[in-house]
């Protein structure tokens, strides 16, 4: 499939965009995965796996030192040289090895258009196996007792302000999400309802017996209904807020510079779990039609939310800004005057009497990619930008910053699917310049130039060890219209292997 995928890259890269020739490749069927499934008797520790380039814990973090691109490139010092280039822009994708990502995974990344000096964005393929912490009934779990889970990760980290915070969060994120899923690996294989409340171990702090704590249970009419996608999301969200936590510890020692926007895929027990902090999208594309699974978090799209943390908190505004919204900035020839503007819990507009207050910069301003908050930065979600200030000033930003991502669930055995099926992931870069529509119609033309039993075609030789069916992903970073080269998107997605 990869040799498929260069021919293809090539080919669009130099034709405009025309279907690419079948390429002349070997047969990749028996070829080894790049990151096969670790058995339950593996290690308690994934092997390092593409994307990751590194073994240590969650806890510790290399230092970053000099400019890096994914491990998963396997680029020579020249290629690296190359991918830094802002003059001839290469186009980098995983190279033609023999070897594969997992589930036909494509990739293709191009260097930003002169923003910053480096390539401040990473990328991360990943097969990570979790052994269960304890027990249901609180007895730790001996080594040969039940199964632990594997789950396939995907990231696109789109980094600004430095790349130190996409390369840690790359490293680390799927060792924070494996440590959450520690304590639900024996809930999740369990087909009953996920317990109220995980037992405490014996002598441990708040293991006595708290009934003298219960109050009346009248108020109480029922136990919520929990799911087990549910303690899934909870995991993915935890996993967030503690790779936040670490770049602000570590951020000092460990040169974690700048933030990221973080776009992450997670594939468990059949679904995809689709996490998203910042301005990236993902979207499926099934049976020709194009399936959000993302939204983006700019300053317009979260205005309340920042908005009401700004009136609540008017201290984190410095007295330099207002919480306050008005069409534009107001002028001090226009005290007195009733003009229009929105607060936070408003969608609509209104007037209101001009104050000396509603004269500061309001908390957030411009329209479209030109939105900022706090006339600094125009994402409102994502990974790090501890030590972000307001321009000229010490007011922190961090605040209005949220870690926490919105995760959204696709059921993998509840539809059909076709060979030429895919999930896309891209950073904005990608997205600012084309539409979903554009995408799903390249991806489509491209993958019909080749036949469904084409040696390098990606359903030739995939995993296929869960219902039969193959699937693909597809991750950019940063390709503009020219540079859109859908041939790395792999083909197939199907319930149960993606």
């Amino acid at each position: 499939m990869l040799n498929r995928v260069r021919s293809a890259v090539a080919h669009l890269v130099s034709s405009g965009g025309a279907p690419p020739p079948r390429p002349k490749s070997p047969d990749l069927s028996n070829a080894p995965s790049a990151q096969p499934a670790v058995p339950p008797e593996a290690s308690k520790s994934p092997p390092v796996r593409a994307g990751s380039g590194s073994s240590a814990p969650a806890k510790t973090v290399e230092a970053r030192t000099s400019f890096s691109r994914p491990t998963f490139l396997q680029l020579s010092p020249g290629g690296l040289r190359r991918a830094d280039d802002h003059a001839g822009r290469a186009v980098q994708s995983p190279p033609n090895t023999g070897r594969r990502l997992p589930w036909s995974t494509g990739y293709a990344e191009v260097i930003n258009a002169g923003k910053s000096r480096h390539n401040e964005d990473q990328a991360c393929c990943e097969v990570v196996y979790v052994e269960g912490r304890r027990s249901i009934s609180g007895v730790p779990r001996e080594p040969s007792q039940g199964q632990g889970l594997c789950f396939y990760y995907w990231g696109l980290f789109d980094g600004h302000a430095g790349g130190g915070a996409a390369e840690m969060a790359s490293r680390l994120l799927h060792r924070h999400i494996r440590e959450q899923l520690k304590d639900l690996v024996e809930i999740l294989q369990d087909p009953s309802p996920p317990p109220l409340c995980l037992p405490s171990t014996p002598g441990a702090p708040g293991s006595s017996d708290p009934s003298h704590l219960v109050g009346p249970q009248s108020c109480w009419s029922s136990q919520k209904e929990v799911t087990h996608e549910s303690l899934v999301v909870g995991a993915i969200e935890n996993a967030f807020q503690f790779m936040d936590e670490q770049m602000a510890r570590e951020r000092h020692g460990h040169q974690v510079e700048g933030g990221c926007c973080a776009l992450v895929v997670v594939y468990l027990l059949g679904k995809v779990y689709v996490a998203n902090a910042g301005d990236s999208r993902a979207i499926i594309v099934r049976n020709g039609e194009v399936i959000p699974m993302s939204r983006e978090f700019t300053p317009e799209t979260e205005r309340q939310r920042l908005q009401l943390l700004g009136f609540l908190k008017p201290e984190l505004l410095g007295g330099e800004f207002t919480h306050l919204e008005f069409p534009r900035r107001i002028q001090p020839k226009e005290l007195g005057q009733r003009m229009l503007y929105r607060d936070q819990n408003m969608t609509g507009w209104a007037y209101k009497k001009i104050e000396l207050e509603d004269l500061r910069f309001p908390l957030v301003c411009g329209e479209g990619k030109k939105a900022r908050v706090m006339a600094t930065i125009g994402v409102t979600r994502g990974l790090g930008d501890h030590n972000l200030k307001v321009c000229s000033s010490t007011l922190p930003i961090k605040p209005f910053l949220s870690c926490f991502p919105e995760v959204r669930v696709y059921d993998l055995t509840q539809y059909e699917h076709c060979p030429d099926d895919v999930l896309v992931l891209g950073t904005d870069g990608l997205w600012d310049v084309t539409s979903d529509c554009e995408v799903a119609a390249t991806v489509d033309r491209v993958l019909s130039a080749y036949e469904p039993n084409d040696p390098s075609s990606p359903s030739h030789g995939c995993n296929q060890k869960e219902a039969g069916d193959c699937g693909g992903w597809g991750l950019w970073e940063d390709l503009p219209p020219d540079r859109l080269q859908q041939g790395p998107v792999p083909r197939g997605l199907r319930p149960h292997c993606l």
